[in-house]
């Protein structure tokens, strides 16, 4: 016969905690469902609780303590375990009681915060490290400058001699014939331009091809021979021709007694490809003009130039009456014009279009061996703030011609110079 209450066996009492339980483990929290009185659930008439519930036990404040002190943790939730809402206890899903939640550590957002901007820090120095050494292995450092002789004193600020040749190098007979270049052999200068970096602000000086300069004594850049100076009267990019950089840069330096600090070379193809890969210059032109010999057919107003229309605007003189003087005014116009498009955001903040422009433009230039990184930087800067405003452009002062080789004004020159060394600025004008 069974003695316990119905629906009380002999196998669920040998699974009760502390009746005889054969489990590994004490009795869970499983059983605490029934301490609270399901809603809807049956009451005695009496008052006594539904039959084989246990009846809601009295609270005591600070839990539950006997005659002799001790505290059974009942009332507080430390029944089984110690657990508590702080303690770990997680209660069973079945437990009808709002104020009971599953403990979760709450996000450290601060910590978030922090690791995401350390990670981002990380990205921006990594890539700017290895941007800085990918760009500075590109640079070709072509030009020796120890090699000029007899060179004045060096002023305040610092002066680039910055040349654009007709180059064919690397070019195909395609190439030529679209970029009507030609196919004359070796190299001449088809700009020249002096650009003056300093703290009284920039200054572009256009040189004219066609100046009339003296050839002075140097020494060949390739002979290591000395060739003295005859009285010899040349047009500039034919000092050039002669004997490459280091001898114009001992021209200019020679006629001028203006110290050049870096040189910077670049050829037709290298030019319209800085162009292509920056997408193109806008330019407003003043007065639509043909060429046959560059290629040049432009209408008046703002456009869009690609690298080959480009290399037509900025090669072209035969069409203007001022001739070479002209196409000075536009190589400058240009320059700024190609420096302001690079530096807009929609270039420097996309790689796909930042990356080759640099490289385009670092894969087709020529500079001196002692030119850094910050150095051309501080070059393009400089171009930027003159198309800006913030500067100056001029062509070299003119005072006539003479068997068609254009005459520096002296005394224009001499004052020009002098602002320059100093570092003042420039109150001279150019034609």
């Amino acid at each position: 016969m069974n003695d316990w209450p119905e629906a009380w066996s002999d196998d669920s009492r040998r699974n009760r905690y502390g009746r005889g339980s054969a489990g590994a483990q004490p009795e869970s929290a499983r059983v605490m469902r029934q301490v609270r009185r399901q809603p809807g659930a049956p009451r005695d008439p009496q008052g006594a609780p539904p039959y084989g519930r246990v009846p809601q036990q009295p609270t005591y404040p600070g839990g539950y303590q006997d005659d002799q002190g001790y505290d059974s943790g009942y009332n507080t939730g430390q029944v089984y375990g110690g657990g508590g809402r702080r303690g770990g206890y997680i209660p069973n899903d079945d437990v009808q009681d709002p104020d009971f939640q599953h403990y979760r550590p709450r996000p450290s957002w601060g910590r978030r915060i922090k690791w995401i901007a350390i990670t981002l820090l990380t990205v921006v120095v990594v890539t700017s490290v290895a941007t800085y050494f990918w760009a500075d292995s590109k640079l070709h450092r072509d030009v020796d400058l120890s090699k000029v002789i007899d060179r004045p004193a060096a002023g305040q600020g610092t002066n680039y001699l910055i040349v654009g040749s007709d180059s064919r190098a690397g070019m195909s007979a395609e190439d030529k014939k679209k970029l009507h270049t030609g196919s004359a052999e070796g190299k001449r200068t088809d700009s020249m331009m002096i650009l003056h970096v300093g703290d009284n602000g920039d200054t572009l000086i256009s040189l004219p091809r066609d100046s009339d300069v003296e050839i002075p004594t140097y020494v060949g850049s390739d002979s290591g021979k000395t060739f003295k100076g005859t009285g010899r009267h040349v047009k500039l990019n034919a000092a050039y021709a002669e004997d490459g950089p280091t001898l114009l840069v001992r021209t200019v330096e020679y006629n001028t007694g203006l110290h050049i600090d870096h040189y910077v070379e670049i050829g037709f193809a290298g030019f319209a490809n800085i162009v292509d890969a920056v997408g193109g210059v806008d330019i407003d032109i003043d007065k639509g003009f043909k060429d046959k010999y560059s290629g040049a057919d432009f209408q008046a107003g703002k456009q869009t130039l690609s690298g080959e229309q480009a290399l037509a605007f900025v090669r072209t003189r035969h069409a203007f009456a001022t001739s070479d003087l002209q196409r000075t005014k536009n190589q400058q116009k240009f320059l700024s014009a190609l420096a302001h498009q690079v530096a807009t955001p929609s270039t420097v903040l996309n790689p796909f279009k930042f990356y080759p422009t640099m490289g385009a433009g670092l894969d087709s230039l020529s500079v001196d061996k002692d030119m850094s990184l910050w150095n051309l930087a501080s070059m393009f800067w400089a171009m930027k703030g003159v198309s800006g405003g913030d500067g100056k452009s001029m062509n070299m002062p003119i005072s006539g011609s003479t068997g068609g080789n254009l005459l520096w004004d002296k005394a224009k020159v001499k004052t020009l110079v002098n602002e320059l060394k100093n570092d003042q600025p420039v109150t001279v004008s150019g034609n």
